[in-house]
């Protein structure tokens, strides 16, 4: 016990002192942790202490962040060529530096990061591996992180979802998420490693390869996106399968919208009480946000600092209003290709004042993410239809066409909405037009219909990211 005390105090004040952590002190406390379950059944409250549990008090919170915000100014001011030039720029007194000033610094678009990926390399800290974002929403981005780094957020991780029982000796998590995505890859891996899980990383093989992993080889738990959940529960119900053929306990998605159609129909195929929509990108690792069951998207303070900032004004977004998530990761949970105030054109909605408390309060949150900034549909004056609703309206349709494929614009304030025979089939284009503006609040629709050939080309989805084998049928080049 007491030296499970010495390793969570080492811990502790490597957060608050800003210091680089030891991973392998925090593999240990995930040791420590494992063991006490293993006795008494909990974890125990100082366990969950060491993580920051305590950041619940708004005044905490402030001090926090603060703190973080101006050791992580003042490294990058120091070591990252791209963020030095532009505090300079900004003029602003970093040795005072806290939430007040943030606004003087102008956010980083992802244009920044892919044009000039060389100046956001910290000069004291050499890169260890390469991990590009999946370019479904256009160009990726190339960022590199550091051998710390990847020891650090798998020990991190592991820490956490053993503290919440995520995570247990003896499970299976299966991965069907694109085989590109090595830093995620590495992170699940190791953390499984930690956790005494077992780890099988599969990508986005064809469906039927996915679904005999999850009911013949045992896996407990699921990490996907939503268009590939899509795929593995239209290819269950066509095999007859049910929840009687799975062991899973956890599905856990990300990086695209969830619908609720879709997460209901995978809940009763899959037998699991709910699909956890969870939220992190590429280019802000490690910070990420959960989801409650009240619909919130809860935002990790610990990490990093998330802003949701006003569309129009750059400022803090009002209460109902939309704006585009802004992150900054903390160091030292991020020292080698570090961005800050990160704009990540992810669009979610400030909540309402007063909300009833959920399971999280306490952690700020916002609405689920509604899809991305640039794909906002206008329809004149302040009306706008986010790519959610979009997707939830075609999800919704009796022929369940998931994933929804779709090509959306407006035309004198109407929405001109493409879409597969396939998505509207057993409806009339007059029905199929009705079930659509009715789900989008009785707007206006002007309907198309194309073969279901063109179906992949209205929309992508990262299921599209196929990772084919020899046992799969491939086309011959030239043939």
């Amino acid at each position: 016990m007491f030296d499970t005390g010495v390793r969570q105090f080492r811990m502790a004040m490597g957060m608050v002192w800003g210091r680089r952590l030891d991973p392998a002190n925090l593999g240990r406390l995930v040791d420590d942790v494992l063991a006490t379950i293993a006795e008494f059944g909990e974890p125990g409250a100082d366990a969950q202490e060491a993580l920051g549990s305590s950041l619940t008090d708004p005044e905490a919170q402030l001090e926090w962040t603060n703190r973080c915000l101006s050791r992580t100014a003042r490294r990058l001011a120091d070591k990252s060529p791209f963020y030095a030039r532009r505090f300079a720029a900004a003029e602003v007194d970093l040795r005072k530096f806290d939430l007040k000033g943030l606004r003087a610094i102008p956010v980083t678009a992802k244009g920044d990061l892919i044009e000039q990926p060389g100046d956001f390399r910290c000069t004291d800290v050499p890169g260890y591996l390469a991990t590009r974002t999946t370019g479904t929403t256009g160009r990726p981005a190339e960022v590199w992180l550091s051998r710390y780094e990847m020891e650090l957020w798998p020990a991190l991780g592991a820490l956490s979802s053993v503290l919440r029982k995520d995570l247990r000796p003896g499970d299976v998590m299966q991965v069907n998420v694109s085989s590109r995505a090595t830093a995620a890859m590495h992170v699940s891996a190791a953390s499984c490693r930690l956790a005494g899980a077992g780890y099988r990383p599969l990508g986005i093989v064809p469906p039927d390869e996915a679904l005999d992993g999850l009911g013949q080889g045992g896996a407990t738990l699921l990490l996907t996106c939503p268009s590939y959940l899509a795929e593995i529960v239209t290819t269950a119900r066509r095999r007859g399968m049910g929840p009687d053929d799975f062991q899973l306990r956890r599905v856990t998605v990300g990086g695209e919208v969830l619908s609720p159609h879709l997460a209901q129909a995978a809940c009763q195929l899959l037998g699991v009480p709910l699909i956890e929509d969870s939220y992190s990108i590429t280019e802000a690792i490690p910070v990420t946000a959960r989801s409650c069951r009240q619909g919130h998207l809860h935002h990790d303070v610990n990490l990093g600092l998330t802003e949701l900032l006003d569309l129009e004004t750059g400022e803090p977004a009002a209460p109902g209003a939309l704006g585009t998530l802004v992150i900054t990761p903390f160091f030292p949970y991020r020292d080698c290709m570090p961005v800050f105030r990160y704009d990540t054109r992810d669009l979610a909605r400030c909540l309402p004042e007063g909300l009833p408390g959920c399971e999280l309060a306490g952690i700020p949150a916002t609405s689920h993410i509604l899809g991305k900034a640039d794909h906002l549909l206008h329809l004149g004056g302040t009306e706008v239809v986010t790519p959610r609703q979009l997707v939830e309206a075609i999800e919704a349709l009796p022929a369940d066409p998931w994933p929804a494929r779709y090509r959306a614009t407006v035309r004198d304030g109407r929405i001109q909405l493409i879409l597969p025979a396939g998505a509207v089939s057993g409806l009339g284009e007059a029905e199929a037009r009705h079930y659509v503006g009715a789900a989008l609040g009785g707007r206006d629709v002007d309907l198309t219909i194309v073969g279901d050939d063109q179906a992949t080309l209205l929309r992508q989805t990262r299921s599209d990211l196929h990772e084919t084998t020899f046992a799969t049928p491939r086309a011959l080049v030239g043939a």
